[in-house]
């Protein structure tokens, strides 16, 4: 990846719907460059697909959470296939240090969320949980 790869990542994480003509444009290359670029880092798995980030706007009204499980050992695949099964959950990633993963869930209301939390808590396999409700967001650079 050279450095007009990372700027065609960089322009296109701002905004995903950027025609190839105003890529091509903004960059000062060829459309035909920025059309065969895209089709190479779409084939190499650095562009895994297009997505829509909400804003403030369609986040309001629902808590958000990071939740951090202590597993068992040999209980990973069972808890996460029950995790996959919770819609509420959006990420589950595996960690480093005490705990064995962080999840990312959302919520409609503080009810759902507290029952979630206590399925998820009560799981099988799952030794313990810690939860962190999100207050507000300062800086978010996530694509």
């Amino acid at each position: 990846m050279d450095d007009l790869d990372r700027n065609i990542l960089g322009l296109l994480g701002a905004d995903a719907r950027m025609s190839v003509a105003t890529l091509a444009r903004r960059l000062k290359v060829a459309r035909s460059t920025i059309q065969a670029r895209l089709e190479r880092l779409e084939t190499t798995g650095i562009i895994a697909g297009y997505t829509l980030k909400l804003g403030e706007a369609a986040r309001q009204g629902r808590l958000r959470a990071s939740v951090l499980l202590t597993i068992e050992p040999r209980a990973l695949a069972a808890v996460l296939t029950r995790l996959k099964a919770m819609s509420e959950v959006e990420r589950v990633f595996t960690t480093s240090g005490r705990f064995d993963l962080l999840l990312q869930i959302a919520a409609p209301n503080t009810q759902v969320l507290d029952s979630l939390l206590d399925q998820i808590g009560g799981m099988t396999g799952v030794k313990s949980s810690e939860s962190l409700i999100h207050l507000s967001t300062r800086i978010d650079r996530a694509v």
